[in-house]
Formats: structure tokens, C-alpha cells, sequence
């Protein structure tokens, strides 16, 4: 590997690192919930750890938002406003690419 190849992948590093790293309150906020879930035990909290590292290595940040805003909107009562939230096939999009992440990351670490 040149010099030039070395430094490059370097410099490139940080940034797909970055891209798909997550506030450290959404981690928290998704393991919460999650070992609500499953037995607020150590080992869900391993697991649960696990399965947010997988779905912030398949998704960026974006997107998780898009599609975790998505669904809370989903839930509430909005009748015809709420169709922005279920309809545009971007958000649909969205919300399944959070479904497949999710789907992976509990085929990993559960």
C-alpha cells in the first residue's frame, strides 16, 4: 500500500465513522427502552447495547431519526394530518430500512 493509500484511508476513517454515529442520548434512549422490553436484566442490557451498534452500522443517523419520528407520529391520533407521517413513500422507505436494521441487529445480538 502507497503512502498516498495509507493516508487517504486515514483521512477517510473518521469520516464513515462519523456518519453513522449516534448522540449518545438516542443510544441511551433506545437501550432504555429496549431492556424495558426485554427484563431490565444485565444481559439485556448487552444485548440491547449490541442491537443499537448494529443498527447505527447499517443506518445513518438521518435516516434513524426519519424513521424513529415517523413512527411516534404514527402513533398519535392525528386523523387526516397524520397521513404525512404514514403516506409519502420517502417516510415508508425510511421506516422499513428501520425495520431491516432492526431485523439484523436482533438476528445478531439476541
Amino acid at each position: 500500500m502507497t503512502a498516498g493509500r495509507i493516508l487517504l484511508a486515514a483521512l477517510l476513517l473518521p469520516v464513515a465513522a462519523w456518519a453513522h454515529d449516534y448522540p449518545t442520548a438516542v443510544r441511551a434512549d433506545y437501550v432504555l427502552g429496549c431492556m424495558a422490553s426485554n427484563g431490565n436484566t444485565r444481559l439485556a442490557l448487552e444485548k440491547c447495547a449490541c442491537a443499537i451498534d448494529a443498527i447505527a452500522e447499517q443506518l445513518p443517523f438521518s435516516r434513524y431519526e426519519e424513521a424513529e419520528t415517523a413512527l411516534r407520529m404514527q402513533a398519535v391520533p392525528l386523523g387526516e394530518r397524520g397521513a404525512m407521517f404514514r403516506d409519502p413513500p420517502e417516510i415508508r422507505r425510511a421506516v422499513e430500512a428501520l425495520r431491516q436494521a432492526q431485523a439484523e441487529a436482533t438476528l445478531r445480538c439476541f
